[in-house]
């Protein structure tokens, strides 16, 4: 086990920026918000929550899928908010979608080191920024939304019992924004390629790919663990989409057993797995001493498996 607690959480949505598509709510930031401003609200309240003060913090990361400008990195614009005047260190950790639970995990291997005590992770992102009102299936799925988390060293017997990452390049671009970067800078952007600016999902080479290699990497993964899922009080999902419910059952976890909020959320991408983690803890679906799963689907096409002790 690598020792590490969670100290505090907070988990926020843009103000006034609720839109129904049919039975399904998402969240959308509005004119003159920014993600920035979600991400600074998240840390101060997982602070608050933790009862520690930004200087008390001795290490924060970023683990985020959009980037808030192409340079600095997300942490440090963060840090300027909270941080301002202090030398706390920060960094981005990114694997799209699943960026937190990475970032979670590699901020177990420091708190356990010893080198950093309390970490400050915050995570979320702003779909709305680039989606494709023509593509009606990935339009209608993401929200905007950030969490953060205070995790800290610790002598109790909490922390990360196993932790896994897979990646299937195949993958790579059934979900993409291919615009904007070294690749096809900004300033190339024309009539012509307009569409390779906003973000492009194939969602049924996504599900296939998913069907195809997460089961056996399930399977591994819990038979690597020593654990079965009779041991895990809750598994904690990305929420990908409304396929949700197909593909768990198809990894062995029964519906009593995850928490799935898409219907009334969508897909937050990076803030997805914080947010839910952080709704579980405030209420009390998950306690002291509960074994705790971490799972999700990101952009590459990647796969995160964490398990982890309350």
């Amino acid at each position: 086990m690598r020792k590490i607690k969670i100290t505090g959480c907070a988990a926020v949505l843009p103000d006034g920026g609720k839109v129904k598509f049919g039975s399904q709510t998402r969240y959308r930031l509005q004119k003159g918000q920014t993600l920035l401003d979600l991400a600074e609200r998240a840390a101060m309240g997982a602070l608050c929550d933790a009862g520690l003060d930004i200087r008390e913090i001795d290490l924060i990361i970023a683990g985020m899928a959009t980037p808030l400008q192409a340079i600095p990195c997300n942490a440090a614009l963060i840090h300027e908010r909270i941080a301002k005047g202090t030398d706390i260190p920060a960094m981005d950790i990114n694997t799209s979608c699943t960026s937190f639970i990475t970032a979670f995990d590699m901020a177990a291997y420091l708190t356990d080191s010893g080198r950093y005590k309390n970490i400050l992770i915050v995570s979320g992102d702003t779909a709305s920024a680039a989606l494709n009102p023509k593509q009606r299936e990935s339009y209608e799925l993401f929200s905007d939304a950030a969490a953060a988390f205070v995790v800290s060293g610790t002598d109790e017997d909490s922390g990360v019992l196993f932790a896994a990452q897979k990646t299937w390049s195949e993958g790579a671009h059934d979900t993409e924004i291919r615009g904007g970067c070294a690749l096809e800078s900004a300033f190339e952007m024309n009539e012509e390629n307009r569409d390779d600016y906003y973000f492009d999902m194939k969602g049924l080479r996504v599900l296939r790919l998913c069907a195809h290699n997460l089961p056996s990497f399930f399977e591994k993964s819990i038979k690597s663990s020593g654990m079965s899922f009779d041991d895990i009080a809750l598994v904690i999902p990305h929420q990908a989409s409304k396929a949700l419910g197909y593909i768990m059952p198809r990894l062995g976890i029964g519906k009593d057993k995850y928490i799935d909020r898409v219907k009334d959320y969508g897909n937050m991408i990076s803030a997805s797995v914080p947010f839910m983690l952080c709704a579980a803890i405030h209420e009390n679906k998950i306690r002291h001493g509960d074994n705790v799963m971490l799972t999700g689907t990101a952009a590459g096409l990647t796969c995160n498996i964490l398990i982890f002790r309350y």
